[in-house]
């Protein structure tokens, strides 16, 4: 452990022309590189209108980057796009050091991160696609530092770089049936739940914008001393893994909450194919929380990643309501809400109640208030609207049960014949 923390690198990126988010993305870098214990200890920026085919950046910009990677004994350079393999190939010759983009970063972060077997098997297949046609480039950066693909040594990196192309297409082919299985089984679970008629909301958002801690809240709040909570940390891909629970409101109201993984600007587009089944969550939801770091100086910009990679899962259209969290932090006033946006602080636990009526208010449109008498042959349907509706009021009269409830108004239909009489209750 000691040896990871004490790796320095210097981090480089080209700045195409004249990005806004350019310091922003750079800054992102460091943080991935202190998420992999690696020391960033200089930077190097280029201005230019494209990058250079053969090296990225410019050859008079390749003899600065050797000298300050000599004069602050960084043994890495991480570039902050993805590079090609003749890019790695030849910057790792004229350099003498390890190469790595962000990529490569981003996929050892999720490797270390991943506890099912299903993200381990995902972030295996995204790294092994990456490593396919740069097997040359690794294969020389292997030698020279005895490492893995990236700044970690897993001890399966050696024998990966080792295999050949063939090989390594096979793994990715068992990786991917394995993967099936798991996924088939997810995809039975989920249309079982939708069978249910039990809505879903599912959380999306930048990284560490607090997915994981509003949904253990929320669990906190209305299944207190229950198992159910989720790994939550200020740490960058805290969460791999897509975790439902089932929250049980006061008014016999029930709905599905998801976590999922969290986006960054430029994710992988092996990752986002690898964890595509994971992320199918999204697209069947039937709300979506966008949670937002509303701290983060560059916020708008997270949202923007966020809604671009919705639209790549095919999940841009459904209805969603922005939490902006960790609003304690900035100057806003909290809780607040406007139209279909909340603004509030997990960490001091406000907002909470109006988030849910918030969330109460977009999924459970198809509920109707009204009164019913239930003769008391049909004791079943009595007990099942007990159950399943939020009763206000029971009376009991000569021709049965008479209740005032708030029901689905599926239920309403499906069990109508049953009533003696019946009537809808305007709001």
């Amino acid at each position: 452990m000691e040896q990871q923390q004490k790796e320095k690198a210097v981090i480089v990126g080209v700045n195409l022309n004249d990005r806004p988010d350019f310091a922003y993305s750079m800054e992102e870098l460091r943080s991935l590189a202190a998420a992999c214990g690696v020391e960033v200890v200089g930077e190097l920026s280029q201005n230019a209108h494209r990058v250079t085919p053969s090296h990225y950046v410019g050859t008079g910009k390749i003899k600065e980057l050797a000298e300050l990677a000599e004069a602050t004994g960084a043994q890495t350079v991480i570039f902050n796009d993805e590079l090609s393999p003749s890019q790695i190939r030849n910057l790792e010759a004229d350099l003498e050091r390890k190469v790595i983009d962000r990529t490569i970063l981003i996929l050892d972060i999720f490797a270390e991160r991943a506890q099912t077997r299903e993200a381990q098997l995902q972030v295996e297949v995204a790294k092994l696609q990456y490593m396919l046609p740069r097997l040359v480039g690794l294969r020389e950066s292997l030698g020279r530092q005895g490492g893995g693909a990236g700044l970690r040594n897993r001890g399966a990196g050696e024998t990966k770089l080792e295999l050949d192309r063939r090989r390594i297409e096979e793994r990715i082919s068992a990786l991917e049936d394995e993967l099936e299985k798991l996924v088939a089984r997810r995809q039975v679970q989920r249309k079982q739940r939708h069978k249910t008629g039990v809505p879903v909301v599912c959380l999306v958002g930048y990284t560490n914008a607090g997915k994981s801690s509003l949904m253990n809240a929320l669990i906190g709040k209305f299944h207190p001393g229950s198992n159910k909570q989720v790994f939550a940390q200020d740490m960058l891909f805290a969460t791999l893994e897509t975790s439902v629970r089932s929250i049980d409101l006061p008014d016999r109201k029930t709905f599905l909450l998801t976590d999922t993984v969290g986006f960054v600007s430029q994710l992988p587009h092996h990752l986002i194919k690898a964890f595509r089944s994971t992320l199918e969550e999204v697209s069947e939801a039937d709300l979506l929380v966008h949670v937002v770091d509303c701290s983060n100086p560059e916020y708008e910009r997270q949202i923007e990643v966020t809604e671009e990679t919705l639209k790549e899962l095919k999940a841009s259209g459904i209805p969603t309501l922005y939490a902006f969290n960790k609003a304690d932090l900035t100057e806003e006033t909290y809780p607040r809400t406007e139209e279909d946006r909340i603004y509030l602080s997990v960490r001091e636990n406000r907002g909470i109640d109006e988030l849910i009526s918030m969330i109460k208010g977009r999924i459970f449109g198809d509920y109707v208030h009204c009164e019913v008498l239930i003769p008391y042959d049909q004791g079943r349907v009595t007990s099942y609207f007990n159950e399943h509706a939020r009763v206000m009021a029971t009376e009991y009269e000569e021709n049965g049960t008479r209740l005032r409830l708030e029901c689905k108004s599926a239920d309403f239909e499906k069990y109508r014949d049953a009533f003696a009489e019946a009537r809808v209750i305007e709001d």
